[in-house]
């Protein structure tokens, strides 16, 4: 098994919802470390640039306009197949779809918030 690296970010509503302790603790749990770790405010632009890869998507305004609407977290998390143990931990994008104990299932209030996760950084 390789130690891998990816970016996870928390959506402005799970800052202010003061939940951003509770979902790190689930990703330790499950054995991945946070490496590094920051709550910023995304800009507009800076927004429109990391989700550029969706900009003809029907959402892309949408979210944009969502994650620059409040501060983020955003964190480098690491462990053994960190990519996939972050997607199994997240649960389903909808959170209708996703398995009890995950992430979006405990605390998603809709599919567009709470989380959004990068590629691997390896």
């Amino acid at each position: 098994m390789a130690v891998e690296r990816t970016l996870s970010i928390l959506k402005p509503d799970a800052t202010r919802r003061n939940l951003t302790g509770k979902i790190i603790a689930r990703f330790e749990e499950a054995g991945l470390r946070v490496i590094a770790q920051k709550r910023i405010h995304l800009s507009m632009a800076t927004a429109e640039a990391f989700y550029a890869v969706h900009k003809e998507r029907p959402f892309y305004n949408d979210l944009c306009t969502f994650m620059a609407s409040g501060p983020v977290v955003v964190q480098v998390l690491e462990g053994e197949n960190a990519v996939l143990k972050n997607r199994d931990v997240m649960g389903a994008t909808n959170p209708a779809d996703a398995d009890a104990g995950t992430i979006r299932k405990d605390f998603a209030e809709s599919i567009e918030c709470l989380w959004v996760r990068a590629p691997n950084m390896t």
